[in-house]
């Protein structure tokens, strides 16, 4: 391979088609930075299958990339990758529920956090070196994430071009995420949608979200009820239609139904007496993604052993639920909304039977005499 010091040649993979060249420099020579690649395509030196190209040109899979010697930004170098122990590389094989040609599914487990942070060491993102062990190997890369103590599958895209795809589908809302959530108490409506606007929570520095109907920004959560315990508690299917911080935590606990061990939205009102575990009880069941190639990505998390040890004790059988993404069309209506929409229908049937209504008073009123000969 030639070094920075010569002239390189790249040939464009499939995963890179369609890409602007200047998305290419940075998933490829990120230490290139965009005013050398400006330079570079205004003085003929970067050149697309020999011809000159602009930084927004769009690159296809199969062409070759010339690029001149030099340009690396000391501030830019690309990251030294941290050894990891034999443990860590044994934890992220562990967690590995399936692999395709662009992703790798993980089951989270509770308690490791998705992302580094102050005072956080030890994380899925830092264990994702281990699917990449040789220098040359591209580095997985999260697309979503999960709260720290949530766990469950988490989608990792396995190369820039599926990351950048991957992340469309969550944005575009096209991703299906189901989650199990244990509650306190059982919810009065068993199925429906949780509208309500969440912003950060003032002098919590961020860290606690809460509803704001002036400044918060539109959430929205459907649920349903698949079982209960008495007025004990409740398993819930959860189904965010919006990705905002904590979401699915406020709203159960602005429902009146914290989830089970979320003791910073839900108080002490969030744990159950007796032996069920004060952890959190809100796993990612279930992830339906569209794929690169065009087939569906469909994966299933086991739950922890907290969470399925509280199902068993409260006497809720797994079986009964395949986590099925839930309908778009509003829950079946009560008996009496029934009798109110047939009284209804039966108003405007007869109405509609009725012929017009002669105005008062004036010619207007009367039905005009036909023309003709007697």
């Amino acid at each position: 391979m030639k070094t920075a010091d010569e002239v390189r040649t790249f040939t464009v993979e499939q995963d890179d088609d369609g890409v602007r060249l200047d998305r290419w420099f940075k998933r490829h020579l990120p230490q290139v930075g965009f005013g050398t690649i400006s330079k570079w395509a205004r003085t003929g030196q970067i050149r697309v299958d020999g011809k000159r190209a602009k930084p927004d040109d769009r690159i296809a899979a199969g062409q070759q990339i010339r690029v001149p010697p030099g340009g690396d930004a000391p501030h830019k170098r690309s990251k030294v990758k941290r050894p990891l122990t034999e443990d860590e590389i044994s934890q992220a094989h562990d967690m590995v529920v399936k692999q395709t040609k662009s992703a790798i599914v993980l089951n989270k487990p509770p308690g490791l956090a998705t992302q580094g942070g102050t005072g956080t060491t030890h994380h899925v993102d830092g264990l994702l070196d281990a699917f990449a062990p040789g220098e040359e190997d591209v580095r997985p890369r999260l697309v979503h994430r999960l709260d720290k103590d949530t766990s469950g599958v988490l989608l990792v895209a396995k190369t820039p071009g599926s990351a950048s795809y991957f992340s469309k589908r969550f944005s575009g809302r096209s991703a299906k995420k189901i989650y199990w959530a244990l509650v306190v108490g059982v919810p009065e409506i068993r199925e429906g949608v949780i509208e309500a606007p969440l912003a950060k929570q003032p002098g919590s520095g961020g860290e606690k979200m809460h509803v704001d109907h002036e400044v918060g920004q539109s959430a929205k959560t459907k649920y349903r009820v698949v079982d209960s315990a008495g007025k004990k508690a409740a398993w819930l299917e959860l189904q965010p239609l919006t990705g905002r911080t904590h979401q699915l935590r406020v709203h159960c606990a602005a429902m009146g139904n914290p989830i089970v061990g979320d003791g910073k939205y839900g108080g002490k009102d969030a744990f159950l007496t007796g032996s069920i575990s004060r952890k959190m009880h809100l796993h990612a069941r279930r992830l339906i993604i569209d794929s690169p190639d065009g087939s569906k990505l469909d994966t299933t998390a086991d739950l922890p052993e907290h969470f399925a040890a509280s199902m068993e004790q409260l006497g809720f059988d797994p079986n009964i639920s395949d986590a099925t993404p839930m309908r778009d069309d509003p829950p079946p209506k009560s008996r009496e909304e029934k009798k109110q929409q047939a009284r209804q229908h039966a108003k405007n049937y007869r109405k509609s039977q009725r012929g017009p209504r002669r105005a008062r008073g004036g010619s207007g009123g009367k039905p005009a005499k036909p023309k003709g000969k007697r």
